[in-house]
């Protein structure tokens, strides 16, 4: 402190660098600190750029084009740190058509919620009016919202006679080893994933969208995630609810997003598509918690601190499967991400793109969380690969449950004065 400092200014510079340092939603427990700076000064709220403390950015200005380049936003896109995921049901009388207009007006409103704008008036002229847009992201900024929509299976049954455009990979997943599936939140119509900075701006974005479906489609089962669970291409690697750091070996580079997600152009109106596979997975948090650090690296085969894996000392060293370690594999052949590795499952990748989810305390008063596990890839096979494996040795499940599943075709994006999955009705 300089002899001109006054204790103020050391407390007022001391806040400065906690903004900084911390963000906007650190302010608040639901990360609502924008929309609150939001009605003061909206200027300051769409510029603000601010970090936590892992480096990663968070720019309430940031917007990504939902028309062209080939591949919807919200795939390859970065993380974000919020998702609110919601299935649909298409309304029993619904024609043809009616999907149609339907695509077109959710195209117009996703291209518009993306660049932070309302869908519609949010106060129209007439007092007696009803608004076209709900109003509660007004000012927020676009926080780099990405929308995401995928079409299931039961879509090309006979009701609108699209049998001969089904995407030949696309079918319900089989019965899979370890599944506690629950009627109430598996399968869908069709998917929205919307994705943001704010989770008010990817809530908003959501139902605005429902809304627009009204008369068409009726909303089937939600999860609201926060704190994204898988990393991007230059993010750090977050953690799970188990506090253990998920997608370290992620997809990131371009011949693995060519090789392993993207649909190529022998796919028909799905060409730059990708398939769409979602599961709720509960957690046993409050078991877990009382487990030994120990066996709770045992389980997933990293060291919870650093992530490394148990046969290295950094996180990105290349787990060795074949390493000893006082007279046994220092990666146990059942920890989780000895049965999860491509070089353990003939090469086979997906891309992870998860969110932790709470829905608060079970009818037995514990701890209702887990992780809302949505990834991405060229073939759903791959997946059932992989869960077929999981399901049957991971010691992960003694600590978890997959209560809700879901599969969808995600078509490529639109190009500007398209909408979205046009080519299906063509």
């Amino acid at each position: 402190m300089t002899d001109e400092s006054r204790p103020d200014d050391a407390k007022d510079a001391r806040q400065r660098e906690h903004l900084s340092r911390r963000g906007l939603f650190a302010m608040g427990a639901g990360g609502l600190a924008v929309g609150a700076l939001a009605g003061v000064g909206g200027t300051f709220a769409a510029q603000a750029l601010t970090h936590d403390d892992q480096g990663d950015s968070v720019d309430a200005s940031l917007s990504y084009p939902f028309y062209g380049g080939g591949n919807q936003a919200g795939i390859r896109t970065e993380p974000q740190r919020h998702c609110v995921y919601m299935t649909f049901d298409i309304d029993p009388g619904s024609t043809l058509t009616d999907l149609e207009s339907l695509f077109a007006r959710w195209s117009a409103g996703i291209a518009q919620v993306m660049q932070g704008k309302p869908v519609g008036q949010v106060q129209p002229s007439r007092p007696g009016a009803v608004g076209q847009d709900t109003g509660e992201a007004v000012d927020l900024g676009p926080n780099a919202l990405t929308v995401t929509l995928g079409i299931g299976p039961d879509v090309f049954d006979e009701r609108f006679g699209l049998a001969s455009k089904k995407p030949s990979l696309l079918k319900h997943l089989p019965a899979l080893p370890s599944d506690t599936l629950q009627k109430s939140l598996t399968g869908g119509d069709l998917s929205l994933q919307a994705c943001a900075e704010d989770p008010q701006v990817a809530y908003h974005a959501i139902r605005d969208l429902a809304r627009m479906g009204r008369g068409t489609v009726s909303t089937r089962w939600t999860v609201m995630g926060f704190g994204r669970a898988s990393a991007g291409q230059n993010q750090t690697t977050p953690r799970n609810l188990m506090g253990f750091k998920d997608g370290t070996r992620n997809i990131r580079s371009d011949d693995e997003f060519r090789d392993f997600v993207w649909l190529n152009d022998d796919a028909g109106w799905m060409s730059g598509g990708t398939y769409q596979v979602a599961r709720k997975i509960q957690m046993n948090i409050e078991i877990w918690d009382a487990d030994a650090v120990g066996d709770q690296q045992t389980v997933f085969g990293r060291h919870k601190d650093d992530g490394a894996p148990l046969s290295g000392t950094k996180e990105f060293d290349a787990p060795n499967f074949h390493k000893m370690a006082h007279g046994e594999p220092a990666i146990a052949p059942n920890a989780h991400i000895a049965l999860a590795a491509h070089e353990n499952n003939k090469g086979v990748k997906i891309l992870r793109r998860s969110y932790n989810y709470t829905d608060g305390i079970n009818q037995y008063g514990q701890l209702d969380a887990g992780l809302m596990f949505i990834a991405y890839m060229n073939d759903p096979a791959h997946f059932v690969t992989l869960q077929t494996r999981l399901g049957s040795y991971d010691r992960l499940n003694e600590y978890i449950a997959h209560i809700g599943s879901a599969v969808f075709a995600v078509p490529p994006a639109p190009e500007s004065g398209h909408f979205i999955a046009e080519k299906l009705f063509a």
